[in-house]
C-alpha cells in the first residue's frame, strides 16, 4: 500500500489520468491554480512521463466527488504531493500500456519504443496509440510507485522556460474570475456587516422592507446575518448602503487597545519545548533560559516583532451558490473544496454528500483569507432564495476588516559566542495567536466560518489549541537549519488576543526567520566575521552552503555598481527545513525623509528537480515582493470598536515605484524530489532588508514595519 500522502486516497491511475477518445489526456489534482503555476507545471509533467504533447492535456475542473481530495493547496507542497502522484500515475500508465502494446502486437516489451502518444513496434510500421489502447478512458490499476520514471537526461519539456497555460488569457483580459460568473437565474448579493467581532443586530428600518419588495430587492436575515440580493448589481449595492446606514447593532465586547506586544506576553498561554525536528512536546519541561558557557562568551538578548498583517488581495473575495430544494452547488476560490464542503455541511446542518464544491478562478488566496467565507454568505443567502443562483462580492473594507490575519508575533531570542565566533548557546521563545483556523475536515469546520457566529443558530468562536505537527504555524522555521549547540526553543499559543487569525503566506516561518536572521547578522558583527562567513562557519548541510557560496559570488561579481551610500543585508533558510533552500541579498538606500528605497534584490534557490522554471521565478520573485511589503509597510491597526485600516490608504502596500530589481538563480537539480518554491522567499526577505538597513544606517531595527517613523525612532534611541 502507498505511504504517500495523495495516493493513499486516491491510489488507481484512473484517479489522476483519464485518456479521451479524441485524443486528448485529463489529468485530475485536488490543488488548485492560485497564481503558483501549478497548472502548468503538472501538465509538462505529465507530457514528458507519457511523450505527448502539452497541448493534448487538460485539467479537469476541481469539483469534490470528482477530484482527488488533496485537503488544502498550501505549504508548498502541491508539487510534493500533486507532481508526485501525476508522475507516478504517468509513469506506471507508460508502463502498463507499453506491456499492453507488447502483448496487442505479440512482441517482447524491449522492442516497443513511443513517440507523440504511439507506440511502435521496431523495425516496423505497426503501432498503436494511447487512447487506442484505453478505450474506455481508465486505467483501472493502482499506481505503482516503484515504476520507473524518465530518465533527466532525457527531458525534452522540464526544466525549460515556458509561457504559463494561463498567461495569454490574463494579459489579454479573456481570463474569466468567480466575480465574472453568469449563472442562471442569477442574483447579485452584499453582505451588510455589524461594527465589529462581537455585535449583535437589534433593529432595522420596517420602511426599507417595503421600498425593497417593491423594487424586487431580497433582504435576507438570518439572526445577525444581514444580506441583500438583486437581479441588478447596483441596486444590491445601493440596497447594503442603506440597509448599513439604518441598522441599529449593540457591540456586546469592545476589541481591547492595550498594546499587542504587552498581550502577546501577558496573555494566558499555553507554552511548549519545541523538541528537535522542530516538535513541540506537551511533556517535556521547559528548560531554564540560564546559558552554560564559560565567562569568556559573549551573549546578546534581542526582541524582534511584527505586527498583525493582511492577505491584502487586490480583488476582494468572491463567492457563488444554487440551492435547488436538494443540492447546495457553491463556486469558490479557496484553497480546498473538500475542507469547506465539510464546513458548510456541517454550519448549516446539511448532509456533506448534498453539498457540491467547485473551484474557480479568483485573486490571490496567500493562506486562509475571505474566500471561505465569501462561499459561506452565498450559500446561507441561496437557502433562504431557493432556485436563486446567488453571486455574493466582497467589498474592500469587507476583506480588510473581515478576513483572518497573519498574528501578530514576537520572538525573545538570546545567544552567546565564544572567541572563535561559534555559537555556544541559543534560547527563541515565540509568542504569536494560532494560524490555523480555516475549515479542517472532522474538527468542527462549521465554526471557522465567519457568518456561523452571526445566523440565528450561530457557533461560538473557535479556540484551537496548540498545533503539535513538524514545523507547525507558531513554531514554524523556529528550528534554524545551522548546527547550533544547547538549543532551548520555546512556543508560547497565546489566547484571548483581539483580531481573528489564521493562516497567511509562510505562517510563522516569516516572524521567525526575520528573528533569527537578524540574530545571525548580530552575532556575525560581535564576532567581527562577515556574514556568509559567520553562517557557513555554522552549517553543513552542503545544498544549502551552495545557495550561499553562490549568492555570494553574485554579489562580488556586481559590487562595484552598487550605489554610494547604499547597504546590502543578507539571509538564508531552509522552508520547514524540509523544503525549498533560498539564499537572499537585499540592497537598499534610506533617503533623507528616513524612507527606504529598495534597489536590487539577489536571490538562489534550491527547489529540487526543476519542471518549469518561469514558474519557480515567478513565485520567488512574488514572493519577494509581498514579503518587502509586509516589511515596510503592512500594519494592521485597530481600536476598541473594529478595524481601522479599511482602505488603502489606512492599510498602505508597497507600490511600483518601490520595487526592485530582482535577479533570481535556480539551482536545478534533475532526479531529485520536488521541494516546493512558493513561501520559502518570505522568511529570508524580511531578515535581509532589516540586515541591510542596518548595513546603510547603522540602526538595528526590531520591529516591523521599517517605515521613516520607525526608522526616526531608532535613530532618535541611539542618541540618547
Amino acid at each position: 500500500m502507498s505511504k504517500h500522502v495523495s495516493l493513499i486516497a486516491n491510489p488507481k491511475v484512473s484517479d489522476w489520468l483519464e485518456f479521451h477518445p479524441s485524443g486528448e489526456l485529463s489529468i485530475h489534482t485536488g490543488k488548485v491554480d492560485i497564481g503558483q503555476h501549478i497548472s502548468s507545471a503538472l501538465v509538462l509533467i505529465a507530457a514528458e512521463e507519457l511523450n505527448i504533447k502539452p497541448n493534448q492535456i487538460s485539467l479537469s475542473p476541481i469539483q469534490t466527488g470528482s477530484s482527488p481530495n488533496e485537503g488544502y493547496t498550501v505549504g508548498s507542497q502541491s508539487m510534493q504531493h500533486s507532481g508526485y502522484a501525476i508522475k507516478k500515475a504517468a509513469a506506471t500508465a507508460r508502463k502498463v500500456l507499453k506491456t499492453q502494446a507488447a502483448k496487442y502486437f505479440d512482441v517482447p516489451v524491449g522492442h516497443i519504443r513511443i513517440e507523440d502518444g504511439h507506440l511502435f513496434v521496431d523495425a516496423t510500421n505497426q503501432r498503436i496509440s494511447y487512447w487506442e489502447l484505453t478505450k474506455d478512458g481508465h486505467l483501472g490499476c493502482d499506481v505503482d510507485e516503484t515504476a520507473e520514471v524518465k530518465n533527466h537526461s532525457k527531458h525534452e519539456l522540464q526544466g525549460k522556460y515556458h509561457v504559463s497555460r494561463e498567461m495569454l488569457d490574463i494579459v489579454t483580459g479573456r481570463r474569466e474570475f468567480i466575480q465574472d460568473l453568469k449563472l442562471p437565474n442569477m442574483l447579485h448579493a452584499r453582505v451588510i456587516r455589524p461594527p465589529q467581532y462581537h455585535s449583535t443586530l437589534i433593529e432595522l428600518d420596517e420602511k426599507l422592507l417595503d421600498k425593497f419588495a417593491a423594487e424586487k430587492i431580497y433582504l435576507v436575515r438570518d439572526g445577525s446575518f444581514l444580506a441583500v440580493a438583486a437581479a441588478n448589481e447596483y441596486s444590491a449595492v445601493k440596497a447594503a448602503k442603506q440597509v448599513e446606514a439604518t441598522a441599529i447593532w449593540k457591540i456586546d465586547s469592545y476589541l481591547r487597545e492595550t498594546n499587542i506586544y504587552e498581550l502577546l506576553v501577558t496573555n494566558r498561554k499555553d507554552s511548549l519545548f519545541v523538541d528537535e525536528g522542530c516538535i513541540p512536546k506537551e511533556n517535556l519541561k521547559i528548560p531554564s533560559i540560564d546559558k552554560k558557557n564559560v565567562p569568556e562568551d559573549s551573549t546578546l538578548s534581542a526582541v524582534y516583532k511584527k505586527p498583525y498583517i493582511m492577505h491584502g488581495s487586490i480583488g476582494p473575495s468572491a463567492g457563488a451558490a444554487n440551492f435547488d430544494g436538494c443540492e447546495l452547488k457553491i463556486w469558490t476560490q479557496n484553497q480546498g473544496v473538500y475542507p469547506l464542503q465539510a464546513a458548510i455541511s456541517d454550519a448549516l446542518e446539511i448532509e456533506c454528500d448534498r453539498v457540491v464544491v467547485q473551484f474557480v478562478h479568483g485573486a490571490g488566496v496567500y493562506g486562509h483569507n475571505g474566500a471561505d467565507d465569501a462561499a459561506f454568505d452565498a450559500a446561507i443567502i441561496a437557502m433562504h432564495l431557493k432556485n436563486f443562483s446567488i453571486l455574493l462580492k466582497w467589498t474592500r473594507e469587507d476583506e480588510h476588516c473581515w478576513e483572518p490575519y497573519g498574528s501578530a508575533m514576537q520572538c525573545d531570542l538570546q545567544a552567546s559566542i565564544n572567541k572563535e565566533g561559534n555559537i555556544t548557546h541559543w534560547s527563541h521563545e515565540t509568542f504569536s495567536d494560532t494560524f490555523l483556523t480555516r475549515p479542517v475536515i472532522g474538527k468542527n469546520p462549521g465554526s471557522r466560518l465567519l457568518s456561523s457566529h452571526f445566523v440565528e443558530n450561530l457557533k461560538p468562536w473557535p479556540v484551537t489549541p496548540p498545533l503539535l505537527t513538524v514545523h507547525g504555524g507558531i513554531h514554524r522555521n523556529m528550528e534554524p537549519l545551522y548546527n547550533l549547540p544547547s538549543q532551548r526553543l520555546v512556543k508560547h499559543r497565546v489566547y484571548d488576543l483581539p483580531l481573528r487569525t489564521s493562516a497567511l503566506r509562510a505562517l510563522g516561518a516569516f516572524g521567525n526567520i526575520f528573528a533569527i536572521e537578524s540574530m545571525m547578522d548580530e552575532l556575525a558583527v560581535l564576532s567581527g566575521f562577515n556574514p556568509f562567513e559567520f553562517r557557513s562557519m555554522h552549517l553543513s548541510d552542503s545544498r544549502a552552503m551552495e545557495t550561499l557560496k553562490k549568492l555570494k559570488q553574485i554579489i562580488e561579481s556586481c559590487k562595484k555598481s552598487f550605489p554610494g551610500g547604499s547597504g546590502l543585508g543578507i539571509a538564508f533558510s531552509r522552508y520547514k527545513n524540509s523544503a525549498g533552500y533560498c539564499s537572499l541579498a537585499t540592497l537598499l538606500k534610506v533617503n533623507d525623509d528616513a524612507e527606504i528605497e529598495l534597489q536590487k534584490v539577489f536571490c538562489v534557490v534550491d527547489v529540487g528537480e526543476v519542471v518549469d522554471i518561469a514558474g519557480v521565478k515567478s513565485q520567488v520573485e512574488g514572493g519577494i515582493v509581498q514579503a518587502a511589503s509586509w516589511s515596510l509597510y503592512e500594519q494592521v491597526d485597530y481600536e476598541a470598536t473594529g478595524i481601522t485600516s479599511r482602505d488603502w490608504d489606512s492599510y498602505p502596500i508597497i507600490s511600483f515605484n518601490n520595487i526592485p530589481e530582482i535577479n533570481i538563480e535556480v539551482i536545478d537539480r534533475p532526479g531529485s524530489p520536488y521541494l516546493g518554491v512558493g513561501e520559502i522567499a518570505a522568511g529570508p526577505t524580511g531578515a535581509s532588508i532589516a540586515n541591510a538597513i542596518n548595513d546603510a544606517i547603522g540602526l538595528r531595527l526590531r520591529e516591523m514595519p521599517f517605515n521613516s517613523e520607525a526608522i526616526k525612532s531608532a535613530a532618535l534611541s541611539s542618541q540618547s
